[in-house]
């Protein structure tokens, strides 16, 4: 599989820019830079950070979903809708909590099926 990498117009990649973010934590973090350095440090990490959600949305647009294979084989696809994994994240956790509403509801059947020596009918 050839390895591309998504980059912005300057040609900085997401792995060089979370790098340098990461780098740039790790001195604000030391505590060993004087105040207006650690300003233009902490400025320069806001761009990296930025630039890193800019790749991400980027990559996010081009993912495909497999939707199936043709006749011939190939894989059909189409393009990844984020409002549709809302939708269905969301009939997911309904689904949960109807799940969670019956089996408590069949519980109390099953103890009503019990056979007791008490009543008559």
């Amino acid at each position: 599989m050839a390895d591309k990498k998504i980059c912005l117009e300057d040609g900085s990649s997401f792995e060089n820019a979370l790098a340098r973010l990461e780098g740039i934590v790790d001195q604000l973090e030391d505590g060993e830079v004087g105040l207006a350095e650690a300003l233009a440090v902490y400025e320069e990490g806001v761009k990296h950070l930025r630039q890193c959600y800019q790749l991400l949305e980027r990559a996010e647009r081009r993912i495909e979903l497999l939707t199936g294979v043709d006749a011939e084989g190939n894989p059909v696809s189409q393009p990844f809708d984020e409002a549709e994994t809302a939708t269905l994240e969301k009939k997911g956790a309904s689904r949960s909590r109807r799940r969670t509403s019956n089996s408590s509801r069949n519980e109390g059947a099953k103890r009503d099926d019990v056979d007791d020596s008490t009543r008559l009918f």
